[in-house]
């Protein structure tokens, strides 16, 4: 799992919402990589953050949705496949 799959994942984490496997699957990455577990605890303490300065407000219905979407427009995978010779 390549750094860019697992920073687009860590809300996913953080919120609670991916699968037992997808968890797992980014925890072992984290904890072999300093740069992403960084990224990781700089986006849990970010939500903290949000949680007490909004924790009381409920957003309209369908903006998070809307978050969603954008979030994951924002970010680009590329793929290379090799070929055999």
């Amino acid at each position: 799992m390549d750094c860019t799959a697992v920073l687009a994942d860590v809300w996913l984490m953080l919120d609670g919402e991916c699968d037992q496997a997808t968890r797992e699957r980014l925890q072992e990455h984290m904890d072999h990589c300093s740069p992403c577990i960084e990224a990781y605890g700089i986006e849990e303490k970010l939500k903290g953050l949000l949680n007490r300065k909004c924790g009381g407000e409920h957003a309209p219905e369908g903006l998070r949705d809307r978050l969603k979407l954008e979030i994951h427009r924002s970010i680009t995978v590329t793929r290379v496949e090799r070929t055999e010779d």
